[in-house]
């Protein structure tokens, strides 16, 4: 099979995200299987997103999937992401002002997907703003996982872990995939 990247560091690069996405997701799904679904069924939809955009990055990896689709698709079940973990369903954080931080940049986070996905011409897009799209998605990680750290250690604390990486990891990936893409296409 013929890839879409030439470069041994990008193949190396998008191969190893997608492989510890890949590994994260794994871990969630027994984590589902372990709680049992009454109490994990949060989770499972999020994976079904996070198993959808490993399997976009696989098929546009192996040019099955057209650059706008896997644009288009990919934005979106991250976009929804965000919105059901960060923004509709957002877990409760030991401050209050943590909570308003990750609740802010995940309203940013969700307007800059959105506004990636829906431009026509997506390859004007920079790369600082698509470094900046995985930026804010790891500073909302990081904060989860500082508050992680403030709350008591309990059975859920690894898995929480694990789940609250899962989507920057994703992210980290795609970004890798659209400056590849804007770079073949010669835009800044």
């Amino acid at each position: 099979m013929q890839t879409r990247f030439k470069k041994n560091a990008k193949i190396f690069d998008i191969v190893i995200t997608a492989v510890a996405a890949m590994v994260s997701v794994g871990v969630m799904l027994y984590a589902i299987v372990h709680f049992g679904l009454q109490e994990a069924w949060p989770e499972l939809v999020l994976n079904l997103f996070y198993i959808a955009c490993l399997v976009m990055i696989w098929l546009y990896f192996f040019n099955r999937m057209d650059t706008h689709r896997f644009n288009y698709w990919c934005s979106v079940s991250v976009g929804i992401t965000v919105l059901l973990r960060d923004i509709l369903f957002a877990p409760p954080l030991a401050y209050y002002a943590l909570h308003l931080a990750c609740l802010t940049l995940s309203v940013l986070l969700l307007c800059m997907l959105t506004f990636f996905y829906a431009r026509k011409n997506w390859q004007s897009y920079t790369k600082r703003n698509l470094w900046i799209i995985c930026i804010i998605d790891m500073i909302i990680a990081a904060l989860y996982n500082y508050d992680i750290y403030l709350e008591p250690i309990n059975e859920y604390t690894d898995y929480l872990m694990t789940e609250i990486w899962i989507r920057p990891t994703i992210t980290y990936g795609l970004v890798a995939c659209f400056v590849t893409e804007q770079r073949n296409h010669g835009n800044p």
